[in-house]
């Protein structure tokens, strides 16, 4: 019997509801059929296009979701369901979110009195932040710095030093986390990921960097048009990719800048088009008819999982 995950989020849907000319209210399906499985010491990087749900899937987890959002499914931690009540207690606690905007930080307060809120040993809170703004070249003055005195790179690693001071997490979850940051801080960064993954911790890192995700993750979950397509072991990247089980995973390798940099024809479909089948169907090269009309079912092929008819 394999070991349990930490966070499992299972058939997750959100939608939005949205008024139309003539106040017609209309719900917007924006997620469907969203499964992840996090572990302890393992890293799972998610990927896709803008508007694949990456960032709504955090979101939901952590409980920051627009009033105007719905959602169905199942969030699970230590195996018990999350509501909304567990999510804000667990929130900057146990499950700690690295958002990719400056604008989670405080406006009005100094950013070093910021990462402090986090810090649970609060006699020795001083000591901490300074040894963590400073293993991220951060100078002591910063801790005197607003928001809006920061520049992109620097808030990044703020937004960094906020998750890695807290003592409880358990969980830590990094929307692109390393956008901004020169190479030697990126490199940085991606090794205090997997330092603390070794550690025990599980990490969820959204993001567009395939690349730098490979270099720590443990698996990659492929996100499209609001739904999970695969689930990949970082080894199933290796040899070109041979053991890639969906046709748009092997298209969004084959397009990584090192390898053929080769487009797909088209585009993600619009959350307000209804599709029947494939998600995927219109770009696909292996497409048959049925693909257009039944909507495949997540499976588990060759150590992973993929959402496709004719995977093998």
């Amino acid at each position: 019997m394999g070991k349990e995950p930490i966070l499992s989020v299972r058939d997750l849907e959100i939608s939005f509801s949205q008024y139309t000319k003539g106040l017609n209210r209309v719900d917007l399906k924006v997620i469907n059929n969203l499964d992840i499985d996090l572990y302890k010491g393992e890293i799972l990087a998610v990927v896709g296009s803008s508007g694949s749900g990456k960032s709504l899937l955090a979101h939901s987890i952590l409980g920051i979701l627009p009033q105007n959002a719905t959602t169905r499914g199942d969030i699970i931690y230590k195996n018990k369901g999350l509501d909304e009540k567990a999510k804000e207690k667990l929130r900057g606690k146990e499950i700690v979110f690295i958002p990719q905007s400056v604008n989670y930080l405080d406006p009005l307060m100094e950013v070093g009195k910021q990462v402090k809120i986090s810090i649970s040993d609060k006699k020795n809170s001083d000591n901490i932040l300074r040894k963590v703004f400073k293993r991220y070249n951060l100078d002591k003055k910063v801790e005197k710095y607003y928001p809006f005195q920061l520049s992109g790179g620097m808030a990044r690693k703020v937004l960094l030093s906020s998750a890695l001071v807290s003592p409880e997490c358990e969980v830590i979850i990094a929307d692109e986390p390393t956008p901004g940051l020169d190479e030697k801080s990126l490199n940085e960064v991606l090794k205090d990921f997997r330092d603390l993954a070794d550690e025990g911790c599980a990490i969820l890192i959204i993001t567009h960097d395939i690349s730098s995700a490979l270099k720590i993750a443990d698996k990659v979950a492929i996100f499209y048009a609001g739904t999970t397509l695969e689930i990949a072991n970082v080894s199933d990247f290796e040899n070109n990719g041979e053991y890639l089980r969906h046709p748009y995973t092997k298209a969004l390798y084959n397009a990584l800048p090192d390898k053929k940099f080769t487009p797909i024809k088209g585009s993600q479909p619009l959350s307000s088009e209804v599709i029947n089948g494939c998600l995927f169907y219109e770009r696909c090269n292996k497409r048959t008819p049925q693909c257009e009309n039944i909507k495949p079912e997540m499976k588990e092929i060759k150590n992973g999982k993929v959402r496709c008819l004719y995977a093998t």
